[in-house]
């Protein structure tokens, strides 16, 4: 009988540790679906208020990998109160992310710190993290389930903040994503806030399968239900690949 208990809590053990290794694996292939070596688009971002008033921006978008680092410069063109800020992000394999931003205004670049990366976006939903690339370590999963959204079926996967640090990085303590089974592209997360209150709510769409075989999401909106405020990207333009050079991509180059 004893040993017959010992086996049983054994079988359970893997089993939740085979739960938990799924959920990170979905995860994880979740991020690679929509990897890219490099990138171009024009892109509008749309910041509307609780009034329903709405704000434009039109943002030039540049991403290329060099070695283990995936770097990305994003320039505003419009509107004029934004005209000229740009910025810089470099997206490391095994550690946390470096972004700089160049307000024209003050005619100084500046580096986005860590506690600022979880802040709003240019105004918007969006926050600073949401540019880039999480860390997967970050992060422990657990597999809530599946569920059917906009007609897909999808597993649920939870992934919780590991420290309060990481908290405020990303700007939230957990966040439950609705990742589709055929094709590992997240349609839906829900993020929550410290108190673990549902804080926003991130729809992706407009998927288009590039000629590489990954996707690309050509619109994306964050709408933050507790301050009834929401954003939108719509992608205008895209194009795979780029043949900007290294150097394009450096902190010197965002001031021109």
């Amino acid at each position: 009988m004893r040993t017959t208990l010992i086996t049983l809590i054994a079988l359970l053990a893997f089993a939740f540790q085979g739960v938990a290794q799924d959920a990170r694996e979905i995860t994880d292939q979740s991020t690679k679906a929509i990897e890219f070596e490099a990138m171009e688009m024009a892109t509008n971002l749309y910041i509307h208020d609780n009034r329903g008033n709405t704000r434009e921006r039109q943002v030039a978008v540049a991403t290329r990998k060099f070695g283990d680092v995936t770097k990305t410069m994003m320039r505003f063109l419009s509107p004029a109160d934004v005209q000229g800020t740009s910025i810089l992000i470099h997206d490391y394999e095994n550690k946390g992310d470096d972004m700089w931003v160049y307000l024209p205004s003050m005619r100084r670049t500046r580096r986005i710190v860590t506690t600022e990366k979880g802040k709003s976006f240019m105004g918007s939903e969006f926050s600073n993290a949401d540019m880039s690339r999480p860390n997967i370590d970050d992060f422990t999963y657990s597999l809530l389930g599946e569920e059917t959204v906009n007609g897909k079926d999808c597993w649920k996967v939870e992934s919780l903040a590991k420290s309060r640090e990481v908290e405020s990085e990303y700007g939230f303590k957990r966040r439950v994503s609705y990742i589709e089974k055929s094709t590992y592209l997240i349609q839906k997360s829900e993020l929550y806030d410290r108190m673990d209150k549902l804080n926003k709510i991130m729809t992706l769409g407009d998927y288009r399968k590039q000629s590489n075989g990954r996707y690309f999401s050509y619109q994306m909106e964050m709408k933050n239900v507790q301050n009834n405020r929401r954003s939108e990207m719509k992608v205008n333009n895209f194009q795979l690949g780029s043949k900007l050079s290294e150097d394009k991509f450096s902190v010197s180059s965002l001031e021109n």
